[in-house]
């Protein structure tokens, strides 16, 4: 089975595009220049584990550059896909290229909040950024809702996080960075959780199986990859509630909300969540 075989109709993607960019007009959009009091930025007034928090989610952010490329392969807007997939992932195109500005913009503030507040020198920076970075990343999935399935958990999971750390900093500036970046990440949550119950009313249980399949084998972005990773989330969960886990209780809130009854496989998938949700 192909991705392109089991894309979502592009009425339905429009609809949830078109839904996504009404709710986002360019006159809300915030620029990293401007956004801030940068000359009020105080690293000193953070303790030293909400500075490894904020070192830690740019690392994360500043990703994104393999995170956009797994949408350009897996969804490609060339001759490598017949025309009814590349109408459709041309569609998708308009919110990828939105969703990666926004989230540039997001490794940008962060960026800028480090070496505005003393954390860390430019050059510096730019090289541990660069040698995360280069690292390769991907999303090894087969069906499309999974692409949307893993971004919904990792979006509402990077949301969350940031209301937690907003609400423990004492530092003016950090705070309003980290209000903004969680609203980003509501809108794009609330995209992925749109499309993800239109692939479940539209395909039922085929897509159900699928979303079984990302939450079984979640990991975060650069858990992998990023040298101390682990070390570092149980580090920063000291500091923040941090618990990926917690998302998928709104995953499992979208699933029931697109389905009419719950069927045995969406039953199998809300045990499993139970049962990641007692071991957290």
């Amino acid at each position: 089975m192909s991705i392109e075989s089991t894309l979502l109709p592009v009425d339905e993607l429009v609809a949830a595009v078109d839904g996504f960019l009404a709710a986002s007009p360019a006159v809300r959009a915030w620029d990293v220049e401007t956004a801030f009091d940068w000359a009020a930025a105080d690293a000193g007034r953070l303790s030293e584990g909400q500075r490894s928090a904020v070192q830690f989610v740019t690392f994360i952010e500043d990703h994104l550059p393999g995170y956009f490329d797994v949408y350009q392969r897996c969804f490609p807007v060339d001759d490598s896909v017949d025309l009814p997939a590349f109408i459709h992932n041309r569609e998708l195109y308009h919110f990828t290229v939105r969703w990666a500005l926004e989230e540039d913009t997001h490794a940008r503030a962060l960026n800028h909040y480090q070496v505005a507040a003393g954390i860390a020198d430019r050059a510096t920076l730019r090289h541990e950024l660069a040698v995360e970075g280069r690292k390769p990343f991907d999303l090894p999935y087969e069906h499309p809702v999974q692409f949307f399935a893993y971004a919904l958990v990792q979006e509402k999971a990077t949301q969350m996080y940031y209301h937690q750390l907003r609400d423990v900093v004492d530092e003016p500036v950090l705070a309003a960075v980290l209000t903004r970046l969680a609203r980003d990440e509501a809108r794009h949550f609330s995209f992925m959780a749109d499309v993800v119950t239109r692939y479940l009313r539209v395909q039922g249980d085929a897509a159900v199986e699928p979303i079984r399949d990302v939450i079984a084998g979640f990991r975060m972005p650069l858990s992998d990859t990023l040298r101390g990773y682990w070390r570092w989330a149980l580090r920063i969960a000291d500091v923040a509630d941090y618990d990926h886990t917690a998302a998928y209780e709104h995953l499992l809130k979208v699933i029931d909300r697109a389905v009419d009854a719950r069927t045995e496989k969406v039953d199998e998938l809300a045990d499993l969540i139970g049962q990641f949700r007692t071991l957290a």
